[in-house]
């Protein structure tokens, strides 16, 4: 293999940056040229590939977001759109692909492959470690600690004001941010899509909390709970308990996909684009590169598209016993 071409697809995530950063350092390391793709599939539809060196990639290591950008390409989900993009790659001679993202990026990776034959290697982008294969994603580590600052800023107004504050995480299919950044910022109680948290346990665990003097309470939220979100969430105990509680609700959206990413981040990111790049050098393809249990393991696209990433029970029951 000569020539391999990264590129960035789906949400953004803090850390994409060192990914491609590791990508291209390693392959010029390695003696092979790198190319980059802009904007997604869209960008290798539409021919917006470009030669990378050492310095493409320099100051970008702490830098959120991603240079080669993102996109979503219903254009790629068509077998016309594939032909373009094979077509584009053709023409820049372009061996293998280095694909950072998540569940629909590996999805497309794997059509294509099936189609055209182009072997591609992932690396988890995606700021809600929902991808089977890797005990954490890029990105992750840097969106729990942004909701982790806003939910203690958030817990001084509401000590403040005796105020019971719904706080809604990003997560549509995980609950991990909510977990995670809940247990961190000491919440009463946290609501994902992978238990099914009723309305009157929420209830009952507040009158709890009032029973033992406790004149405020933060509840974190993900966005895809089974019971509605924050404010779906906030009136249906409003319902249920005095109206002289006074409640807020938060909704802390993307700004859970930007800023400046963590060092743990910027290290994981860089060791899985490494393991990316070797791996489609060493000659894998359609597998995903993720570390488990400090391991670079690589997972099959298929098995990391289909299989559930559970949440650790132990977790779960961390947030029970510590709410007390």
């Amino acid at each position: 293999m000569k020539r391999i071409a990264v590129f960035t697809s789906g949400g953004d995530a803090p850390g994409m940056n060192a990914c491609i950063r590791a990508v291209v350092r390693g392959a010029v390391y390695h003696g092979l040229e790198v190319f980059g793709i802009r904007r997604g599939y869209s960008g290798m539809i539409n021919g917006d590939i470009f030669q990378m060196s050492s310095h493409s990639v320099s100051n970008i290591v702490q830098r959120g977001g991603t240079v080669l950008k993102s996109a979503r390409s219903k254009e790629f989900m068509t077998p016309e759109g594939r032909a373009k993009a094979y077509e584009q790659l053709q023409k820049f001679g372009i061996e293998g692909l280095v694909a950072i993202g998540g569940n629909g990026t590996f999805t497309g990776a794997t059509i294509f492959y099936d189609e055209y034959g182009i072997p591609t290697v992932g690396a988890p982008g995606t700021i809600d470690n929902d991808l089977y294969g890797t005990d954490h994603t890029i990105g992750f580590d840097t969106a729990v600690n942004t909701a982790l600052e806003a939910i203690d800023k958030i817990r001084d107004t509401a000590d403040s004001h005796d105020r019971i504050f719904f706080i809604e995480v990003m997560g549509r299919d995980s609950g991990y941010i909510a977990i995670q950044s809940g247990i961190a910022g000491g919440a009463e109680l946290v609501m994902v899509p992978e238990v099914l948290t009723p309305i009157s346990e929420v209830v009952e665990t507040l009158k709890s909390g009032w029973s033992r003097q406790k004149s405020s309470s933060i509840v974190v939220i993900a966005e895809g709970e089974e019971e509605g979100n924050a404010t779906e969430i906030s009136e249906k105990i409003r319902a249920q308990v005095s109206s002289d509680i006074d409640m807020r609700v938060t909704t802390l959206g993307h700004i859970q996909r930007g800023g400046i990413p963590t060092a743990y981040d910027r290290i994981l990111a860089s060791r899985l684009g490494l393991g990316a790049l070797e791996g489609l050098m060493n000659g894998e393809k359609n597998v995903m590169a993720g570390v488990v249990n400090n391991e670079l393991v690589y997972t099959p696209f298929r098995d990391t598209i289909r299989l559930p990433k559970p949440i650790s029970e132990d977790l779960l029951r961390m947030v029970k016993i510590l709410s007390v």
